[in-house]
């Protein structure tokens, strides 16, 4: 398994670069990544909060909506997909603000990129980009700043679903 310390960081002013391995092929590491959500996101950052949530989601396509349930049938839309092209790539918009309020239009919206990279049978380097962050405006800087310990976070919980969740050999 991959430890947290092997999460590469690289950033600058407007975007974020993580790069890992997890000792799985790119077809699970892409069907944990998006099907897996509820499992692995850490439900403080989510709006329903951990009492609360009752699902994180992401509809398997492009123009799919990435979404959370929770109580009393709230629904919160957070992300729209871009690119669905499993098991190489997932780009989605990233609809949530400095402030953590939702954010429409996704022309002022930041957008992740991650890529499933095969590196044998059973390893994949995995690299996320979370870019534009300056559509955010004022608070871009921070925002990705805060964004950088949390994207460390929510990887490494990724890593550890990754694990947890490996198929067993035919």
């Amino acid at each position: 398994m991959t430890d947290p310390a092997d999460i590469r960081q690289d950033a600058d002013r407007f975007s974020l670069r993580c790069s890992f391995l997890v000792p799985a092929s790119a077809e699970h590491a892409f069907r944990v990544f998006t099907d897996e959500l509820t499992d692995w996101w850490v439900t403080e950052y989510t709006w329903s909060g951990p009492d609360a949530l009752a699902e994180l989601g992401m509809e398997p396509r492009a123009g799919g909506m990435l979404y959370e349930l929770g109580p009393y049938g709230f629904r919160a839309d957070w992300g729209r997909v871009l690119t669905w092209d499993p098991p190489r790539r997932l780009v989605f918009v990233w609809q949530i603000g400095p402030d953590r309020v939702p954010v429409p239009d996704p022309a002022r919206a930041s957008e992740v990129e991650v890529l499933f990279l095969p590196e044998g049978l059973e390893r994949t380097r995995v690299e996320l980009e979370h870019r534009h962050f300056d559509r955010h405006g004022e608070a871009a800087e921070g925002y990705r700043k805060a964004l950088t310990a949390g994207w460390h976070e929510l990887l490494t919980r990724y890593v550890t679903a990754v694990s947890r969740h490996r198929p067993t050999p035919a």
